[in-house]
């Protein structure tokens, strides 16, 4: 097996692990946290962590000129995303809120067709809806009719602006690589948070130390190793096939919401998942298959 593919399936591994970990982790944070703080605090961890690796590994600084890019890229995909996906999970469960977020994948793809004609083949866009379908069992099995559809809008809107994250990337990701990058952005997201820097003292005396481990545990892993992991994957495949993988999420979500949390999935929750994972498996594969097949074309 080559290296580089290797290195793709850690990255994919650890992507959707980690991301399908932190919405019951919110889940948690959020008993003892306002969303605000919580975004907060998780960005100051993560933040923090990523100053000391800077300073270690002498990490080369961003170029002035980019600087403003890096800031509003830093502000959508980590601010704005945290704070609008942590509101709507005030009311929308860890499960039903990361079928919510696989909407991003949707809106990457078509970013990345409106502004620089990246392909999305028709076996994507098979396996998407395949994807979607899977998801939306698991919707409907989770039966959580009480949540309101303000919370739904926040998170749909979080997916939103974390895809225009994803898609505009990949130049900064070229020039920086991608551990600089996604440091860069950390800090740019987590600077105008520091707004809400009052108040967040008190809520952690206040606050029970599994809520305040449960966001150390999003600031340390969920909020900073996906990132640096979709970061290098889009470096190789693309923004718009990158995020597919990120329809697996949902499903392993009910699972660690069930442990974490107690959030118990129904059986069609579950075959949901299943059929999630079928769409992602048959858009890559055949992807693959039409590319071995053009190959296969061009030398004869």
């Amino acid at each position: 097996m080559r290296k580089k593919t290797v290195q793709m399936i850690i990255s994919n591994s650890l992507m959707i692990g980690l991301w399908a970990s932190a919405f019951p982790g919110i889940r948690a944070g959020l008993e003892g946290y306002t969303p605000e703080h919580l975004a907060l605090f998780r960005l100051l961890i993560g933040s923090m962590a990523l100053l000391l690796f800077a300073v270690l590994t002498k990490m080369r600084w961003p170029d002035i000129k980019d600087i403003p890019v890096i800031f509003l890229l830093g502000f959508l995909g980590f601010a704005l995303y945290h704070i609008l996906l942590n509101i709507g999970e005030k009311t929308v469960s860890a499960g039903v809120a990361s079928l919510l977020v696989t909407t991003a994948p949707i809106f990457s793809a078509m970013f990345s067709r409106l502004f620089f004609g990246e392909h999305f083949g028709i076996a994507k866009w098979i396996g998407s809806m395949i994807s979607l379908l899977g998801v939306s069992l698991i919707a409907f099995g989770a039966g959580d009719y009480t949540y309101s559809m303000k919370g739904t809008l926040f998170i749909l809107l979080a997916a939103f602006s974390e895809s225009i994250y994803f898609v505009f990337q990949p130049r900064y990701i070229k020039k920086y690589g991608f551990i600089p990058f996604v440091t860069f952005t950390i800090w740019g997201g987590t600077l105008p948070m520091l707004v809400f820097l009052p108040g967040l003292g008190e809520e952690v005396i206040n606050a029970s130390m599994s809520a305040t481990l449960s966001i150390f545990y999003l600031g340390l892993l969920p909020t900073v190793v996906p990132y640096f992991a979709l970061a290098y994957v889009t470096s190789v495949v693309g923004a718009s096939e990158a995020t597919l993988s990120l329809y697996v999420t949902p499903a392993l979500t009910l699972i660690i919401s069930w442990m974490w949390i107690g959030e118990i999935p129904a059986f069609i929750s579950l075959l949901g998942g299943v059929v999630t994972v079928g769409g992602v498996c048959f858009t890559y594969l055949k992807s693959n298959q039409m590319k071995w097949y053009r190959n296969a074309l061009r030398h004869k």
